[in-house]
């Protein structure tokens, strides 16, 4: 059995629903659709854009209104969810959701974005290093998966103009060095394991520039798996044509028995 399973940042759920998000919803035919920055909680949103036909929809709204939060529609009915990192520091801006199933436990992830201050990289390196411990407790007892916004381009092939952007966040030699750390500790990077030479594959674009229509963009949106799982693996991608945010969703498919 295949399952298909998508992460996107919506940069807004009420906005991206009046620009095709039902019809991108309605193709893509997935299992799981992760959403990252929806930027709303459930008060907000009509109960029929919850509660869609043939899915569980899950919330993690941030605790200030109009900012960071996630959700997630399942067609899959999980054995265990959980929301956030245990550690009390990243429980109230709705990063997180785990989503446990009998052959792995699935993670979407928004990670924080550290441009702000130098307050909000440390913020956002302590939250990746918070995260790593945890998800090795949880791979412990079965495989993951790891999708989502990590915020961060790994290497100069995931980003236009690398020289450029050396010292901005997003792309800093620490940031950088978290995920070289994460991969050492057996997680692969799907869509460059599958396609290690794709130049000018992005998942976001500033709104500035004309970055899109130029594809100046990052490649900052993954999924990512225990490398127990990489046989089970089948596609990993992006569809940059997908509009309605400044990221296009990323996929994966895995094959499961």
């Amino acid at each position: 059995m295949n399952l298909k399973f998508y992460s996107w940042n919506v940069n807004g759920f009420r906005s991206v629903i009046t620009k095709g998000f039902w019809d991108w919803f309605a193709q893509a035919d997935a299992d799981v659709v992760f959403l990252q920055e929806v930027k709303a909680d459930p008060t907000q949103v009509l109960d029929a854009e919850r509660q869609v036909s043939g899915y569980q929809c899950i919330w993690n709204a941030a605790a200030r209104k109009g900012y960071s939060g996630t959700a997630c529609y399942t067609r899959m009915e999980p054995q265990a969810v959980r929301l956030d990192l245990p550690d009390p520091r990243f429980r109230d801006e709705g990063r997180l959701i785990e989503l446990e199933f009998p052959w792995f436990t699935l993670f979407g992830v928004y990670f924080p974005n550290g441009q702000m201050s130098p307050e909000r990289l440390q913020y956002k390196l302590d939250y990746y290093d918070a995260f790593l411990a945890y998800v090795e407790e949880v791979r412990a007892k079965k495989p993951v998966i790891v999708c989502g916004d990590f915020n961060t381009a790994h290497q100069e092939i995931d980003l236009k103009n690398p020289k450029q952007n050396e010292n901005r966040s997003g792309f800093l030699p620490v940031e950088r060095a978290w995920i070289d750390r994460f991969i050492a500790h057996g997680y692969v990077d799907t869509f460059r394991a599958l396609h290690p030479d794709a130049r000018d594959a992005y998942s976001w674009w500033s709104f500035r520039f004309g970055a899109r229509r130029r594809n100046a963009g990052w490649r900052i949106d993954y999924f990512f798996v225990s490398e127990e799982l990489m046989p089970m693996v089948r596609r990993a991608w992006i569809e940059p044509e997908v509009m309605g945010s400044d990221h296009c969703p990323v996929g994966l498919e895995v094959e499961v028995s």
